[in-house]
């Protein structure tokens, strides 16, 4: 019966075979790294759009390579084809065009029949992501935050920067603005992972400080979308 479904289809049951087992499993292995990007993703940036276009990319990227396996004009006008197409879409973070670059990987690997090959890398690549994301690999010693003060009557500076060098391991003041009564002082700042536990302490001590009437304490190091 398989046979004759696939003579139906003008085309010879192994292809069929090579066709569904390529298929099934770049689509398996893609569904593994969307999951995995999935969760380890830290920051604000996070899209439901860009998991499905993980799983999706690798079966397509195996198909096209199953249409040109082996066909030298095919694979000249796929990179003509692919030469008047302009992608757009911003890269909002690194990590992604890794993951990106990934599913390509996994889906030229099943298009080819390297399925093995396909399998132990992916393995090993998902082991190295996990290790990366439990240790915190790179992430940096000490965190920078900018604080803003703001207040309506006399306030001196000097109290509020002995009280944020007390708890940071370097301040910095990046502006004093006085309009109408009315002034605002940002300061740079700079916490180690000890101190950064902290941070809501500070912001209490300066907000209880003589003139202030509103403090915020901004992370510019977040990666926000746009």
């Amino acid at each position: 019966m398989w046979r004759e479904f696939t003579q139906l289809l003008f085309i010879s049951g192994d292809m069929a075979l090579n066709l569904f087992v390529s298929l099934l499993l770049s689509i398996l292995i893609s569904l593994g790294i969307a999951m995995l990007y999935r969760g380890t993703h830290r920051g604000l940036n996070y899209e439901h759009s860009f998991v499905n276009t993980l799983v999706l990319l690798a079966p397509i990227v195996t198909l096209v390579m199953l249409f040109i396996r082996g066909d030298l004009v095919l694979s000249l006008g796929l990179v003509g084809s692919l030469s008047i197409i302009r992608f757009r879409t911003p890269i909002k973070d690194s990590r992604d065009m890794v993951y990106i670059f990934w599913v390509i990987a996994v889906g030229l690997g099943c298009g080819t029949n390297n399925w093995t090959l396909v399998l132990i890398s992916t393995l090993l690549l998902a082991i190295v992501v996990s290790l990366l994301y439990l240790f915190e690999y790179g992430r940096p010693h000490h965190s920078d935050f900018v604080m803003v003060i703001s207040g309506t009557s006399h306030f001196l500076p000097t109290e509020a920067e002995s009280i944020i060098k007390r708890q940071t391991i370097m301040a910095r003041m990046r502006s004093h603005e006085i309009h109408d009564g009315h002034w605002e002082i940002i300061f740079e700042l700079r916490f180690s992972r000890v101190q950064e536990k902290n941070a809501a302490t500070l912001l209490q001590e300066i907000q209880a400080l003589e003139g202030v009437t509103r403090v915020s304490l901004l992370a510019p190091q977040l990666a926000l979308p746009i």
